[in-house]
């Protein structure tokens, strides 16, 4: 903790209050996100289906919407939309609190969503330039602010539900009002830089858009992430279905246990393992050790029998562990590749585009991945499952050493990417 304060404190008090906003958005975020659909099925009685309707709405308004929010942020500065995101996320957890009918959870769900891609790209495009010759440092040090809500997050919000769900929404939304309020006062007001920057009538949003879509070397760096976006996201996926498979009733427990383990690694580990890979490699080789890395998470399930449930709750453990571990590694370097890609031109766009192709991977990835959980639970080969995540990561790793290898890591008039 002494390092994180120390590291913090070296960086711009813009860059600084960023750090505190994404604590405090994610602590708000999920002391009450897990919560809500047992109170929408359960407080409110809805439908499966209604339920599922009304967080699909908020995972699509969110993902969907990441390139407009970029666009907004270089259009208009970094300033507006991340404080326009904080408010509307005020309103819409306010909503989700006392709304009982289904257009107005719909709604409130919509604008939850819309509300990150409004400041997500922002803040970090923002943070990118306030942090200049910085940004893996100031990245890492992001991280570990973002994990940390992560990690508190559910379990404020647990104490809260003991009194009631309204007041977990209640006591989430005056976060948010705090963020805008704070914000408005005390953060300085930023603009990206950039043919649209300025959002002039002869750089118009397609001239923006067409302007990322015609950079080569980012989409390829974008295409070649997907599979680590997939990876990520199988602690939502794919291990909870392992351990509700090998424990029984026991497995939500367990995966709550898995939260608080990718979490606490994140925490406690991220800028020593920033360190370390700055120490050892170039920008671009840190990236396919982390990605590598986060396919090699999965072979100890792949090698363990499914019928031994002590042995799957140790492979879990190791998994979510190691993914962590390559998680933290890849971050930093990443979120520098994609300002990098950008020529630090049209920053936030670049950004809300990366994350809508992310958004779009994970969706498509998870469809193949429960499709091929249930094929291989029919067959009791559930190593294929892990076989093929492995594969998946080791791919991203063959696909951004290729890329580095080739120079497209780099624009033109452009350093490569390094430590």
């Amino acid at each position: 903790m002494t390092n994180v304060i120390v590291q913090t404190r070296s960086f711009a008090p813009a860059v600084r209050l960023l750090m505190v906003n994404q604590f405090a958005i994610n602590l708000a975020f999920y002391m009450l996100m897990p919560y809500l659909a047992a109170h929408l099925s359960g407080d409110l009685g809805l439908a499966a289906w209604t339920v599922g309707l009304v967080l699909g709405v908020r995972n699509l308004s969110q993902q969907g919407m990441f390139l407009v929010g970029g666009t907004i942020a270089d259009r208009l500065g970094y300033k507006a939309p991340i404080l326009a995101g904080c408010a509307l996320r005020t309103g819409g957890f306010v909503l989700l609190g006392w709304a009982d009918s289904v257009p107005a959870l719909v709604a409130a769900s919509a604008a939850t969503g819309f509300a990150g891609a409004l400041f997500n790209p922002a803040v970090r495009a923002y943070l990118a330039m306030e942090a200049g010759e910085r940004r893996v440092e100031a990245f890492a040090t992001f991280n570990v602010y973002y994990q940390g809500g992560m990690l508190l997050g559910p379990l404020v919000g647990l104490a809260l539900l003991a009194a009631d769900f309204k007041l977990v929404c209640a006591v989430a939304a005056g976060i948010f009002a705090a963020l805008s309020v704070l914000q408005a006062r005390a953060l300085p007001a930023r603009r990206g830089t950039g043919p649209g920057a300025r959002g002039t009538a002869a750089d118009g949003v397609w001239a923006q858009w067409r302007r990322v879509a015609g950079n080569r070397p980012f989409l390829l760096f974008s295409a070649a992430m997907i599979g680590s976006y997939v990876l990520t996201f199988q602690i939502y996926l794919a291990l909870p279905l392992a351990a509700d498979a090998a424990l029984g009733d026991s497995g939500t427990k367990a995966t709550s246990g898995l939260f608080v383990v990718s979490a606490a690694v994140a925490v406690a580990g991220q800028l020593r393992l920033t360190g370390w890979a700055k120490r050892r490699f170039t920008g671009q080789q840190a990236l396919v050790v982390g990605l590598a890395a986060m396919g090699s998470a999965f072979v100890p399930l792949a090698l363990l029998p499914a019928s031994w449930p002590g042995g799957v709750m140790a492979g879990l453990v190791v998994a979510v562990a190691v993914l962590a571990i390559g998680s933290a590694v890849v971050y930093p370097f990443e979120m520098d590749t994609v300002v990098a890609l950008s020529g630090e031109e049209l920053v936030a766009t670049h950004y809300g585009f990366y994350n809508t192709v992310s958004g779009l991977g994970i969706t498509l990835g998870n469809l193949v991945c429960g499709a091929l959980w249930d094929f291989a639970q029919a067959r009791d080969a559930t190593w294929l499952v892990w076989t093929a995540l492995s594969v998946t990561g080791a791919g991203c790793a063959a696909a951004v050493e290729a890329l580095a290898r080739t120079g497209r890591l780099a624009r033109p008039g452009l350093e490569p990417v390094t430590a």
